[in-house]
C-alpha cells in the first residue's frame, strides 16, 4: 500500500494547515479539513468480478458497512465505452458525499474514488477493495480537501 499525503506536485491552498501528527482520517471534522478523498487504483483484477454488476453493487454495500457510511439511493452501475475505456462505471451517493469507480475491461484494472466529509481509514479502503476485486496490486492516494 502506498498512501501519498504530499508530494512536490501537490497544490495546497494557501490556508492549508501544516502537517499534523494525527492520522489522516482524524483530520476531518469540525474546524479541520472539509473532507477526505481516497483514489484507489487496482491492477490485474479478477476479470469476472469487474464485469459483474451485482458484484460491484455488493462491493459498495460492504464497503459502506465497513467504513460506516450511509448509502443514499440506489447504486448506479452502467456498462459503456469502447476500446480501452470500455467497462462498468459505478456511482453511489452517500450521506456524506459519494463513492465512484470505473472498471476497465481492456486492462482488468479498477479506479475507485471515495470522498466523504466524515473520516475513514484509507488503508482499510485499499485493502478491502484489493481483496474484493481480486487485484494483484494496488495503490492509494489520500487527499484532504479544505
Amino acid at each position: 500500500m502506498s498512501i501519498s499525503t504530499g508530494s512536490e506536485s501537490t497544490i495546497l491552498p494557501t490556508n492549508a494547515p501544516a502537517a499534523s501528527p494525527l492520522p489522516v482520517q482524524d483530520m476531518v471534522g469540525a474546524g479541520k479539513a472539509w473532507g477526505l478523498c481516497t483514489a484507489v487504483d487496482l491492477q490485474d483484477c479478477n476479470p469476472d468480478f469487474i464485469r459483474d454488476p451485482e458484484h460491484i453493487k455488493r462491493y459498495v454495500v460492504e464497503l459502506c458497512e465497513l467504513i460506516g457510511m450511509n448509502r443514499f439511493g440506489d447504486c448506479q452501475v452502467v456498462n459503456f465505452g469502447e476500446g480501452r475505456v470500455a467497462g462498468y462505471s459505478m456511482v453511489q451517493l452517500i450521506s456524506t458525499s459519494l463513492i465512484s469507480g470505473h472498471f476497465a475491461n481492456d486492462t482488468n484494472n479498477a479506479y475507485l474514488d471515495i470522498f466523504s466529509c466524515k473520516g475513514y481509514d484509507p488503508a482499510v479502503v485499499e485493502s478491502f477493495s484489493k481483496e474484493f476485486f481480486g487485484a494483484r496490486r494496488s495503490t492509494a492516494t489520500a487527499t484532504l480537501r479544505y
